[in-house]
């Protein structure tokens, strides 16, 4: 079971931890006024207050460099499913309470403390928000309930351990060892955060893949033929369609996926109360699924295909050759192969999505780096496949690495969404 203390820090409103995982929601009798009524129903704060985000960590610079962005995804959005279910929860004769403004000043103030300088256009979209509801106490009581959250969360994930200094590490020299990887070799990122504090997990390692099969065997010399093949930035065997999934999923996993949220949210006329809990349950799951692959990725500390395959010759497998002028399609991330971080991220963010609203879904996705070019699904799961493969075609993950992420990503999407019934 998850820390009970933890849980109940994080969401302090009575039973909203089991609500967050069930996505059972009680009728708010007797809290919202007729003038209220409405922005209960209207899940556009939410969204918009994700949008924002979205365009803060877009902006060069704007992010901290050894803070992972999915930290700020959380807090922002559990903060602001704190404020909703504070103020949809009631007692008799509590005074009323206007969601809409409770949830605009959780997420400005989250977003304020994290990005101070981007508080004239945080304070700007607070203002619009505010704007909409006219009944002034009720507007009072929500800014009010919104700042209680945003606080309660700040002083939570304020020792988190984010703020620690990467440590280095020592670069493999045997084979299967992580090294920084050509053509630049870039110093490895975020190998401090396995050690951040979960928001819901019991532990980073709780759900650690099991271990990297062997060098010398099958499984080990398939995937990596795989790659080779399909990943080289002049392969002949990949088709066009699997280049632009190579090149269309390179973007950060979790902008796509909050992206897509948006969208069902909205085309699903999901209320407020819904949009709230369905955004939070998404991004507290990638913020803990990224703790977990980054405690598995440095406690294995296996290399990148594209050093694999051209130290081939040395791996003791004699199914796999040496190919030292290899280049993949995309450029490798700085840090060590398994499991594959979008396998992990798209997983996690199709279970959430299917847990409120079924697995089929019509989806249009766009690409951040692709202008102009869109991918259609049927079923979330489509989606996360793809997102999941494409690294393979882009030369940066291996199958192996592909599973293990996907088995990840549901696991801990399964612990969040199950109230942390470990089973």
């Amino acid at each position: 079971m998850p820390s009970v203390s933890r849980r109940h820090v994080l969401f302090t409103a009575a039973g909203t931890a089991a609500l967050l995982a069930t996505g059972a929601w009680p009728a708010a009798a007797g809290v919202t006024s007729a003038a209220n009524t409405a922005d209960l129903d209207d899940p556009t704060v939410v969204v918009e207050w994700n949008r924002a985000l979205l365009r803060i960590v877009r902006t060069p610079g704007a992010q901290p460099a050894t803070v992972h962005p999915t930290r700020s995804f959380a807090m922002l959005h559990g903060a602001i499913h704190d404020a909703v279910v504070s103020t949809t929860h009631s007692h008799h004769g509590r005074q009323r309470t206007a969601p809409i403004a409770a949830a605009a000043a959780a997420g400005h103030d989250v977003l304020v403390a994290l990005y101070p300088s981007m508080t004239a256009a945080l304070d700007q979209q607070l203002a619009t928000d505010l704007a909409m509801v006219i009944d002034a106490d009720a507007r009072d009581a929500g800014i009010r309930a919104g700042q209680r959250a945003a606080q309660r969360m700040l002083r939570q994930r304020a020792d988190d351990g984010s703020s620690a200094t990467p440590p280095a590490i020592t670069p493999g020299t045997l084979p299967g060892q992580y090294r920084p990887d050509p053509p630049n070799f870039p110093t490895p990122v975020f190998t401090h955060w396995a050690a951040v504090t979960p928001f819901v997990l019991d532990d980073a390692d709780q759900f650690r893949p099991r271990p990297y099969p062997a060098l010398n065997g099958a499984e080990y010399a398939n995937a990596i033929n795989e790659v080779k093949s399909l990943g080289r930035n002049t392969s002949t065997t990949r088709t066009e369609d699997q280049t632009v999934h190579g090149r269309f999923w390179a973007a950060p996993i979790w902008n796509y996926w909050n992206e897509i949220t948006q969208n069902v949210v909205l085309a699903r006329h999901s209320g407020l109360a819904t949009a709230a809990r369905v955004f939070a349950q998404l991004n507290l799951t990638f913020a803990d699924s990224v703790i977990a692959f980054y405690d598995a990725k440095y406690h294995f500390r296996v290399w990148r295909p594209v050093t694999a395959i051209r130290l081939a010759d040395n791996d003791t497998n004699p199914a796999t050759t040496g190919d030292p002028t290899w280049v993949s399609l995309a450029n490798t991330p700085a840090d060590p192969s398994y499991p594959g971080a979008h396998s992990v991220i798209a997983q996690a963010g199709a279970n959430v999505l299917r847990h409120t609203y079924g697995p089929q879904q019509h989806l249009t996705v766009t690409s951040e780096v692709l202008a102009g070019t869109v991918r259609t699904f049927d079923r979330f799961q489509g989606a996360a496949d793809e997102a999941g493969l494409s690294r393979i075609f882009a030369g940066l993950h291996t199958r192996i690495d592909h599973e293990a992420g996907q088995l990840l990503g549901a696991n801990v999407a399964r612990f969040l969404l199950t109230d942390g019934q470990d089973d």
